[in-house]
């Protein structure tokens, strides 16, 4: 599933093809993704001009002057700015025209993404219950220790609760942990303050860098100009299982967690 690196490369992908131009048609080729496409994307939407490209952990919004379009990439979507003579292909189920003759395609091989509507001056209920942005400023370890008091869940799983920080999901989490030196099988209410510090800073770090760098490659995945990321080519322990620490040599070990695959190296991290 795209993350929130390879959301925001998105974003900044699509914004200058989108910010100012107005929207002149929506064409929907299938009434849902993985809920039903509110009537407001085809009736609302054309005639407005988009007034900003945001994002919020995982979803992306167009806003305009009446409301936002909200995006949700799901497992496999991605977006494309094309012509608007560009033949659709299987997958591609929502074309947004715009004045300047292009267009925003949204393809979506499985369907686990979104488009929903949200009216201005409201917050739709997908977005009501999210936690701080990881590199926001109201984002820091000591958040981190407050909210991890007396949890006796993984830590991992607290830095993956949508609820405490938005957007850390299975591979900046596994490396975050490792940077910090942190396992992350530790009971979240043993973490000291000083330990989330170093994660917190870790969380931002890793994230910074993979944005930087176009996000992280996975199979699914490609930058809206059709450029892979590559700070896959750099992980440190996501996906290494039995192969050696980059740091201390140790095989880097694999388990399940939670129903998720979780990776550390047993020496680095404690």
């Amino acid at each position: 599933m795209p993350e929130l690196p390879e959301v925001e490369t998105t974003r900044r992908g699509i914004e200058p093809f989108l910010l100012g131009h107005r929207v002149t048609e929506s064409r929907l080729y299938r009434p849902d993704l993985r809920w039903p496409i509110p009537a407001a994307i085809g009736h609302q939407l054309p005639g407005q001009r988009i007034l900003g490209v945001g994002r919020r952990a995982k979803y992306l919004l167009l806003e305009t002057g009446i409301g936002a379009a909200l995006l949700h990439l799901g497992m496999s979507g991605s977006l494309r700015i094309l012509p608007v003579s560009q033949p659709r292909g299987p997958h591609d189920h929502v074309d947004l025209l715009l004045d300047s003759g292009k267009l925003l395609r949204f393809n979506d091989p499985r369907r686990f993404g979104c488009l929903l509507w949200q009216p201005l001056g409201e917050v739709h209920p997908l977005l009501q219950q999210l936690g701080p942005e990881p590199l926001g400023a109201d984002f820091d370890g000591d958040v981190l220790f407050a909210q991890s008091r007396g949890r006796q869940a993984p830590v991992k799983a607290l830095l993956m609760d949508q609820r405490i920080v938005v957007g850390v999901g299975n591979i900046y989490a596994a490396e975050a942990l490792f940077r910090a030196g942190v396992r992350p099988s530790r009971r979240a209410g043993l973490v000291t303050r000083d330990r989330y510090r170093a994660l917190a800073a870790a969380i931002r770090s890793i994230l910074a860098d993979a944005i930087e760098r176009g996000g992280t490659t996975l199979r699914d995945f490609i930058r809206p100009d059709g450029e892979p990321g590559y700070f896959a080519q750099e992980l440190m322990v996501y996906g290494r299982a039995n192969r050696p620490c980059r740091v201390c040599g140790t095989a880097i070990k694999g388990i399940r967690s939670q129903q998720r695959s979780s990776f550390y190296c047993p020496t680095c991290q404690r």
